[in-house]
């Protein structure tokens, strides 16, 4: 047994070591209880509209004590303390002493019992019986009790503040899942041409299942919102979506972001990390550009995909998942698997179910309905609001053959909103490109405006930047939106390349 009494720092660092509130009075109480000549400490609680009592925590009662160890408002020393919120000490032989849990020999002993507050509000007791003290020993405890029931008050207080702060947050969560599963709707995308509407049949279809999905099609036709609205009719809807693009990372990084590691196990891994697979557990990863993988990653994706198992980077030990797998990518994966570079065998695990995206300029009849859901979206964040798309501009954006499909004509929509300024969006709001383009020229003979297409009266300068402009958005187009792919496929340096994406607003 300890030979003093535990200090405050000791106790302040019990109740910071002990995360559930229940362990936290445990070890408190035990505390007082080495304290010699200690025993039977206990913490009672209060109902505040009836202002009973009764025993919430113990230490060396009998269940039989704590069950009868409960007091009416006022009754007992107990109920005197919460009435009147100051400690009380009586000796055993006092006729003010219930002794309710029939102590032996109470004659011999003191009883402290201090108030544990709440905001102020008396919500319950710490109690203790005390052999053999005199004065001076007795208040020596009597100052120790009332810092064991103050710092349970303060514990209390942090738990229930932590309870609202978790209730408060799981309330937005559920809010911003709502909104985030009303945005995601499959009514909710854009695009009434056949294609599409098949596309909507495909994802009603797959939806409700945990079947892994391949998403095809071109660089922005909108994969990852499809995958998204693939999850959001699932009944995995409340569990997480986690995205990752595939292209993003170097392969050295890209392992470690699907399955995690552990601390040490390279260099900079300063500490443990989850990975996306362990993120998504229960619920839905999104893996974009599956076809840039290379064969070794190809190898452990094949491995959770059969076996929903994987190990951290540095670990031996083996963890599982439930995770829906969606998967997309714009490579031509049955040429890929012909020239060794893509596993036949993923392939065939991806490819369960897939879905094709059309390109934007196989459903032109969908290019104004997209542009006046973009204005929308960012013409009402304007002050005066741009509200419309004026005929000629129309004109022009329909005859477009957008390489880079619907993320293509996004930006130009946000880009014409910000040129505006309010109102109607204009033709000369639109990028040099697109001005040079009308109905009737490449458009009537079905051939996409040629390379060097310019605006009439263009100076040289003009129409060399509508040139680059334009073999820019081919080769990402081409390259589905792979930066050094088009690099190499224009003959320049991927920091050139990023120069020049930069300069015309393609990032």
């Amino acid at each position: 047994m300890p030979d003093s009494a535990p200090t405050a720092d000791e106790l302040s660092a019990t109740l910071a070591e002990r995360m559930e509130l229940r362990d936290v009075v445990g070890g408190s109480l035990q505390m007082l209880a080495e304290r010699p000549g200690m025993a039977h400490p206990y913490l009672t609680l209060s109902d505040s509209e009836t202002g009973e009592s009764w025993i919430e925590q113990a230490h060396g009662l009998t269940k039989e004590q704590v069950r009868r160890g409960r007091y009416a408002f006022g009754e007992g020393i107990v109920g005197r303390v919460i009435q009147s919120g100051r400690t009380r000490v009586v000796h055993g032989s006092s006729p003010k002493f219930l002794n309710r849990l029939g102590r032996s020999e109470p004659e011999y002993m003191s009883f402290i019992c201090a108030p544990v507050r709440l905001d102020g509000q008396v919500i319950g007791t710490v109690s203790v019986d005390r052999h053999g003290a005199d004065p001076a020993e007795l208040q020596v405890d009597v100052t120790l009790v009332e810092a064991v029931a103050d710092m349970l008050g303060h514990a209390i207080a942090m738990r229930r503040r932590a309870a609202e702060a978790r209730i408060t947050i799981e309330a937005e969560n559920r809010r911003l899942r709502a909104e985030l599963r009303e945005r995601f709707r499959i009514s909710n995308i854009v695009g009434s041409h056949k294609s599409m509407l098949a596309v909507y049949e495909k994802i009603a279809q797959v939806a409700r299942s945990n079947t892994t999905v391949l998403l095809r099609g071109e660089s922005g036709t909108g994969k990852e919102l499809v995958a998204r609205a693939t999850h959001f009719a699932s009944p995995r809807a409340e569990a997480p979506f986690v995205a990752l693009n595939c292209a993003a990372l170097p392969e050295s990084m890209l392992e470690s972001e699907l399955f995690g590691h552990e601390r040490g196990a390279f260099t900079g891994a300063i500490e443990t990390r989850k990975g996306r697979f362990e993120l998504a557990d229960g619920g839905t990863i999104f893996l974009d550009e599956i076809g840039e993988l290379r064969p070794q990653t190809q190898i452990k994706l094949l491995r959770v995909l059969q076996e929903r198992s994987f190990e951290r980077i540095g670990s031996n030990q083996t963890r599982r998942c439930d995770v829906r797998v969606l998967a997309a990518t714009h490579t031509d994966l049955e040429r890929a698997i012909a020239e060794g570079r893509f596993r036949e065998d993923l392939y065939y695990r991806l490819n369960v179910f897939d879905i094709q995206l059309p390109a934007l300029r196989d459903r032109r009849e969908d290019v104004l309905e997209l542009a006046n859901f973009f204005v929308n979206r960012y013409g009402s964040e304007r002050d005066p609001p741009v509200t419309r798309i004026s005929r000629k501009a129309a004109r022009m954006l329909w005859a477009w053959d957008w390489p880079g499909n619907v993320r293509e004509l996004e930006n130009c929509i946000e880009r014409a909103v910000l040129l505006a300024g309010g109102g109607v969006i204009r033709a000369e709001h639109l990028p040099a490109t697109l001005r040079g383009v009308e109905p009737g020229d490449s458009e009537a003979r079905g051939e996409a405006p040629a390379l060097g297409d310019a605006p009439a009266g263009a100076t040289l300068d003009e129409a060399l930047h509508a040139l680059e402009r334009r073999m820019l958005e081919r080769a990402l187009g081409q390259s589905g939106g792979n930066r050094a792919a088009a690099a190499r496929a224009l003959g320049i340096s991927e920091r050139r390349m990023g120069l020049r994406v930069h300069k015309h607003g393609l990032g």
